[in-house]
C-alpha cells in the first residue's frame, strides 16, 4: 500500500512594525513565491501625517499588506503577512492578525519608539511574537539586553539582530519566531496540566 503524502502545515505570521522598518524587504528576501506587495509612491497628501524623519529617502509605503510564502522544512510552510506601517492604516491589523500564529515586530535603532505601538498590540492580545532589530549601517549599534530593557519586554520574547536584506537573516528571524512558538505551546501544555 502506498501511502499519501501529508499535507504541509500552514502558519500564518505577522511581520509588523514602525514605518520604513523594513517589513516589505524582509517579505521579498525570503518568500520563495514572488511577493504580493501593495506599495503607493508617497505624495504631498502625506506631509504632515506621515512621520519620515529618519527614513526620508523612503518613496513609497505599504498600503495594505504584503504577503509571501516560505517553507521552513518538509511539512512547514509560513505564510507572511507584513503589515501596514503608517497609523492612518492599522485598521488593517485586525483583519491580518485573525488566525496569525505569531509575528515578528521589526525595529529599527534609529527610531525605536516606532515598534512599541506593535510591541503593545501583541501584547494585549496575547499573540507570541520576537524581535528583529534590523541593522542599520547609520543606526545605533545597541546590544539585545539594550534593546529588551528599552522596550519592556518580556524575559521571554526573544531579540535577534538581523539584516532583512538578507535571505539567510530573513530565514534565521522566522526559524527563530518558529521556535518560539513552539517553546510558548509547550509552556502551555506544561501550566495546563
Amino acid at each position: 500500500m502506498v501511502s499519501k503524502p501529508s499535507e504541509p502545515v500552514a502558519v500564518k505570521i505577522l511581520i509588523a512594525g514602525g514605518f520604513g522598518v523594513g517589513k516589505t524587504t524582509l517579505v521579498g528576501a525570503v518568500s520563495e513565491i514572488r511577493p504580493l506587495q501593495t506599495e503607493e509612491l508617497l505624495t504631498d497628501r502625506g506631509v504632515g501625517v506621515d512621520d519620515i524623519e529618519g527614513v526620508e529617502q523612503k518613496t513609497t509605503t505599504t498600503v495594505a499588506m504584503d504577503f509571501g510564502r516560505i517553507t521552513i522544512r518538509d511539512g512547514l510552510v509560513l505564510y507572511l503577512f507584513g503589515t501596514p506601517g503608517q497609523d492612518r492604516f492599522w485598521f488593517m491589523w485586525d483583519e491580518l492578525s485573525s488566525g496569525a500564529l505569531g509575528a515578528v515586530v521589526l525595529a529599527d535603532t534609529r527610531r525605536l519608539p516606532d515598534c512599541f505601538p506593535a510591541v503593545d498590540y501583541f501584547e494585549s492580545r496575547g499573540l507570541p511574537f520576537i524581535i528583529g532589530v534590523n541593522c542599520f549601517d547609520d543606526g545605533y549599534d545597541y546590544g539585545v539586553e539594550e534593546i529588551r530593557e528599552a522596550l519592556d519586554l518580556d524575559p521571554g520574547t526573544p531579540v535577534v539582530l538581523c539584516d532583512v536584506r538578507s535571505r539567510a537573516s530573513g530565514k534565521e528571524v522566522l526559524t527563530r519566531l518558529v521556535k518560539h512558538l513552539l517553546e510558548v505551546n509547550e509552556s502551555e501544555k506544561t501550566a495546563a496540566r
